[in-house]
Order: structure tokens, then sequence, then C-alpha cells
């Protein structure tokens, strides 16, 4: 079992956050200032003043009803000035070379890596200097596996991230693992070539079988993990490119990924990077041969048309829809939690943990804040209610937990879950929902909304593209 999960929350009035609270009275004030002027102002001033912090104190899928509504708003109005539009070929240059959205400023670089004499691609974000290493994975699954060995795995991955939060170097990682279905295609060609035609026909009569069933059950599951690095903080910044691409590899060589239930590949390369990117906007493309990515530019790897929606994501060769991590359940939770998103469906899938690892001392100082907030909280509600909740008081004691954790050696983890399931076309889509909504109801407790306005930065999001959510600049 697996425990531990906590929204931050602030301490504000009313169901405002700090910060709004603290806009909410500079408000009143400038509005009282404004009434020893003009009295009848505040027949306009406060009726405003008060539907706005409403908003703000209200709720609508799991956000503030303020912040959906504004960034409704927002797109709207990008909508129709075609800002939720791309068009490759329409762009004049420069940027028609550059991918859309959120990947505008990454460029693939093709590196060797001395150790293993091969090839790596190393994603570069021009904005910021980070860079993104790739690792392909090949998960060996824990589901029959010992409850001592699924534990002892675990621990390793709580190693790695202790590693993370000690190196200056590393600003976050995210696990992606995607599913496309209907690869029994290429099985069934595995099997007819190795056929033996002086086999009993029983036998051939159920592996025909088995091959005509095939592409209808089974999956191709590709996993990696990305590793984002800002190569210059190092005492001895690189000097140039290259020795920045040395520093990025030499960093996540470091990270152990031996013991944690999954095996190492090998690293990415320019090739597996255009295969993943590409085939994320075209699954068509998803078996082609390494050839046909070969002379693939970056840009060419993205889509070449587009457009953002409200809700979904259309774009080459499909339509997709992404959702993100709303509220995790406040009770421990087995580690196969997340099977049901992993298991295999019609549509394509992928499921995208990212990680932003806080350093030992930004993790006490925000678990104290927390603990500080929480007993406010609770102190508030008795002071007008006479007592304070139960899952006020319940709070308050996940947050000394979680700081005796870390009293104790453990480490504050900032994170989320991204889910994008791609449909064939429109008509498809409700489909496609529909099935993703029950993944997500199976897992019973992990909570899940539309990443609403964000279709295409969270569908990025979950590709080696170089960008990462909980990453600041």
């Amino acid at each position: 079992m697996v425990e531990g999960f906590r929204a931050r929350r602030s301490f504000g009035f009313g169901g405002l956050s700090r910060t709004a609270t603290m806009i909410a009275a500079v408000v009143l004030t400038a509005d009282g200032l404004i009434a020893t002027q003009a009295p009848l102002s505040l027949l306009v001033t406060l009726p405003v003043t008060g539907a706005v912090f409403a908003l703000a104190a209200a709720k609508r899928h799991g956000m503030s009803a303020l912040a959906y509504y504004w960034a409704k708003l927002s797109w709207r109005r990008a909508a129709r000035f075609d800002a939720t539009s791309y068009r490759r070929t329409l762009l004049p240059h420069p940027y028609a070379l550059d991918l859309p959205g959120v990947g505008a400023s990454s460029t693939l670089i093709k590196a060797h890596d001395p150790t293993t004499g091969r090839s790596v691609g190393v994603v570069h974000d021009r904005t910021t200097g980070y860079m993104t290493i790739t690792t392909l994975l090949a998960p060996g699954g824990s589901l029959m596996a010992p409850t001592g060995a699924v534990q002892s795995s675990l621990r390793t991955w709580s190693s790695v991230l202790d590693a993370m939060s000690t190196d200056e170097q590393v600003k976050g990682a995210s696990v992606t693992i995607q599913i496309t279905p209907g690869a029994g295609e290429a099985l069934g060609d595995d099997v007819k070539a190795r056929k033996d035609p002086h086999a009993p026909q029983l036998a051939k009569k159920i592996i025909d079988e088995l091959v005509r069933t095939t592409p209808h059950a089974t999956a191709s599951v590709a996993p990696w993990m990305s590793v984002t690095v800002d190569p210059n903080a190092s005492a001895n910044p690189p000097a140039d490119l290259a020795e920045q691409v040395a520093e990025s590899l030499r960093v996540v060589d470091g990270l152990d990924l031996s013991g944690t239930g999954t095996d190492i590949e090998r690293r990415a390369t320019d090739i597996d990077l255009r295969r993943i990117v590409r085939s994320a906007y075209d699954p068509e493309v998803f078996n082609a041969r390494d050839r046909e990515f070969e002379e693939l530019s970056w840009s060419e790897c993205g889509p070449q048309a587009a457009d953002d929606g409200w809700e979904e994501y259309a774009h080459d060769g499909g339509v997709s829809i992404s959702w993100v991590l709303r509220e995790m359940p406040r009770r421990p939770i087995p580690y196969s939690v997340l099977l049901p998103l992993l298991a295999p469906g019609r549509y394509q899938r992928r499921i995208t943990i990212a990680y932003r690892v806080l350093d030992p001392y930004e993790g006490e100082a925000v678990l104290e804040r927390e603990i500080s907030h929480a007993h406010q909280r609770a102190q508030a509600t008795a002071e007008v209610k006479g007592r304070a909740k139960w899952s006020q008081r319940a709070d308050a004691q996940r947050a000394e937990k979680a700081a005796a954790q870390v009293a104790s050696g453990s480490q504050v983890v900032d994170w989320t879950l991204m889910v994008t399931a791609t449909a064939r076309s429109t008509a498809e889509l409700p489909a496609a929902r529909q099935e993703l909504a029950r993944a997500v109801k199976a897992t019973r407790g992990i909570r899940m909304r539309s990443a609403y306005g964000a279709q295409a930065a969270v569908f990025a999001a979950q590709l080696p593209l170089g960008y990462n959510p909980l990453v600041k600049d």
C-alpha cells in the first residue's frame, strides 16, 4: 500500500486562499476610500467585488470557479483570433521550422555517448538552456511478484527521488507509458514466417485462430523516462553546447534505476525521439521503419495542422483528449492502482507521471507552512462553530505525519498525473472519452478532470519535448 498524498492548501477567509484574502482586503479598502468621495459608487463596487470573490471561493471541477471561467474566457478570446489553430505550411520563416505551442523553443541534438558507443538524442530548450534526455525502459511487471520484491522496488525508486533532490542540476523528470492497440498484425506476420508446415493440423488450426483474434486483443507498450537537466547549474558551467550535452549525459548516467522494477533498454536516439513524437501526432506511423524517420527534421515530427479545443486536440491522424489529476485518495492505495489506466483499450493511450523533487530545505519549509495553515483553518472554524471539523483535524495530522517522515529522511515531491487518449476521428471521440472515464473510475479513488483549455500543452507534456509543467524557469 502507498500513502502520503496531500495537496497544498493555504489559509484564507471564507474558502479563499491566502493571496486571494489579501487581495480582497486591499480591494475592499480601495472601495472604502473611493466611497469617501463618491458614496453612490458602493452600489456598483460592492456587488461587483462580492461577485468576483464569491467566484474565487467557489469550486468548479476541483479548481477555483474564477480561474475556470477566466481560463474559458481567455481560450475563447484566443480562438477568436485563431491563436488556437496551427498550420505548419502556412507559417512564415522561421516559425515554420518550430514545433507548435510549448515545444516551439525545443530543438533536437544528435550526440555521441562514449560510454556505449551509440548516438543519443538530446532535446535542448533554447529559452531556458535546459536539456532533456530520454531513456527507453523495459518494465518487467510486478503483479505476480512477491510483496517483498514490490516493497523493495518502491524503496529503490524512493532512493532515485532522493538522488534527484540533492542534485541541483536535475530540475524534473517524467515517466510515460504509451499503449498502442493493434500490434497483433506484426505478431501475425512473425508467426506466419515461423510456422512449421509439418506441424499437426490441430496445432496449426489453434495458431491460426490466435493470429486471427490477436489484433483485437493485444497492444504495443512503449515506456520511457525523461529527465530535465540544467547543465549550467554546476560549479564550473560548460563553455559551449558540446560541453553542455556532455554534462547533461553525465548527470543522467548518475541516476541508477536498477532495482526499481524496470530495466533500462537504452538511451533514446534521435530516431527514437522522432518516432515517439511523430507517432503521437499520427498514430499510423508508429510501426514504420527507422529509415522513414532518419530524414525528418525536428519540426516535421510535429503536426501539419492542429486545432487546440477546449476539451479536445485535433491533429494529424486523430483527435486526442487529455485529462489531468484532480485529487488523489486520502486513504492508502495499492501499488497496482494505475492498472486500469494501463490496460489496453481500443484507442492509443499515454499515461505520464511528472515529478519535481524539492530539495530538503525547501521541502521542510513547505511542510512547516502546511502544518501552520492546517492548524489555522481548524482554529478559525472552532472559533466560529465551537469545534473544528474532523476533516480539518485529519488534514493537520497528515501534515504532521509528512513532516515527521521528512525529518526521518524522506523527500517532498511535487507530482501530477496526465492521461491522453487518441481517437482516429471525431466520430470516435465520444467512445474514447467514455473508455477513458471508465478506466479512471476503475482506479477506485483517483479523481481526474479534463485539461480545460490546455489540451495541446498537456499533450506535449507527455512527449520528450523538454517541457515539464512542474519545472519553473
